[in-house]
Formats: structure tokens, sequence, C-alpha cells
């Protein structure tokens, strides 16, 4: 039974969840503040979370960072912010999907099974340079010429499947196949999300990517 850590501060929303959670033989805990959320967190260790931002205490990116910070459980935003700088902050601070509100409650619960059972990546040569940046995959660090670079837990699964595939175009229906699952293969939108982010922290001049290449309407491919 997988547990699952709900995070909103709307008591009816909560109930909601928890009730079609548990109808899914899913274990829930609830909490209403980002305190709360970090708290549970750290007694008993969540399988996934689902997380609004608009907390009355603390940012919901700043939970990111904290649950980040100890815990590699996928994070599902479940917000009313539909703002793409949100949904930025969101996957950069470490959320591996975002659903705005108001929302159906199937798709939520697809998207949920999807991050639960997320297949690793394949594991491609240990070390990799990417314009200034050493990839150490074995290590799980990646070293810029201004110090480490984050990535994201969704961030590092594309990465190594592209890094696994030097050269290769793969299409954008398999990377979102292999690292979100079968429901998401027609979330494009997700590979332009993340491929900015990482273009930002990786390439030398993320405008003029040398390195994570788009080919439009098909896919990407890692070119060494």
């Amino acid at each position: 039974m997988s547990h699952i850590l709900v995070v909103d501060d709307e008591p009816a929303l909560l109930r909601t969840l928890r009730i079609n959670l548990q109808a899914r033989h899913y274990s829930v805990l609830t909490a209403a503040t980002g305190q709360e959320a970090l708290d549970s967190a750290g007694r008993l260790p969540p399988d996934a979370v689902v997380l609004d931002l608009g907390l009355p205490d603390f940012d919901g990116v700043d939970v990111i960072h904290g649950i980040r910070s100890t815990l590699s459980a996928p994070i599902i935003v479940l917000t009313g912010r539909t703002e793409v700088e949100e949904k930025l902050r969101a996957f950069e601070a470490g959320a591996d999907d975002y659903v705005t509100k108001p929302f159906v409650l199937d798709e939520l619960m697809a998207r949920l099974r999807a991050v639960l059972r997320r297949p690793a990546a394949p594991a491609p040569a240990p070390l990799v340079r990417i314009g200034l940046c050493a990839v150490d995959l074995d290590a799980g660090t990646i070293t810029g010429p201004d110090g480490p670079v984050r990535l994201t837990p969704t961030e590092w699964k594309i990465l190594a499947l592209l890094l696994a595939n030097p050269g290769q175009l793969l299409p954008s229906r398999r990377i979102l196949s292999d690292v979100w699952g079968t429901d998401a293969v027609d979330h494009g939108n997700y590979l332009r999300v993340y491929f900015s982010s990482m273009r930002r922290k990786l390439e030398p001049d993320p405008g003029r990517p040398r390195h994570l290449i788009t080919e439009p309407g098909i896919g990407y491919r890692f070119q060494p």
C-alpha cells in the first residue's frame, strides 16, 4: 500500500482527496500548512506528495525544497496558479508534475499512478561533459564553472535517458512514456518546460543550445 501525503489548506478538498485515495487503497495523511507537511514527511516518509503552493505559512515552493532536502518521493503540485513562471519555479525546486485547479479527479489519480510506477532511466556512462559542466552519473552530481548545479529528480531521469543514447533522436512520446508513464505520452508541454529549465542550468547559451537539442515536432537528442 503506497503512502500519500496530501497538503492543502482547504478542509473540504483535503477530505475529498483523502476519501478518494483511501477508496483506491492508498494510505493517506493530510496537512494544512507547510510546517505540518514537513513534520509529517519527517516522521513517516511518503511514497508521493500532492502539494498546494498557496499555503498559509510557507510558499509551496519552499516546502518542495524542504522535502527534496531529504526525500526523493515524487511531488505532484495541485494549485490554482497557472502562470508558466510558477510552473518553472515548482519544477526547478523538485516537483515532478503540475496540476492546476479546478481539476478532474480521475486525471489526478492517473498522474499519481504514473509517478508511483515511474521506471528508472537506463544507466549511461558515469562521466559526461555538457558544455562547461561535468556530469557524474554515479555520484549524482553536476559541477559547472561556478560550482555545483542542481537538477530535480525528473530532470535527472530525462538527462540520464538522453545521455544513454548520445546523438540519437528520441521521440517525445518515448521520453514521456519512459519518464512519466504511458498516460503522459500526449503531454508534450511537459518536455518543453523541463528542457527550458535544463538548458538554463547546463547550456552556456540557453537560447542557442548546442547539447540538449530539440527536433521540432519529433523529439530531442543529446549532442556530445
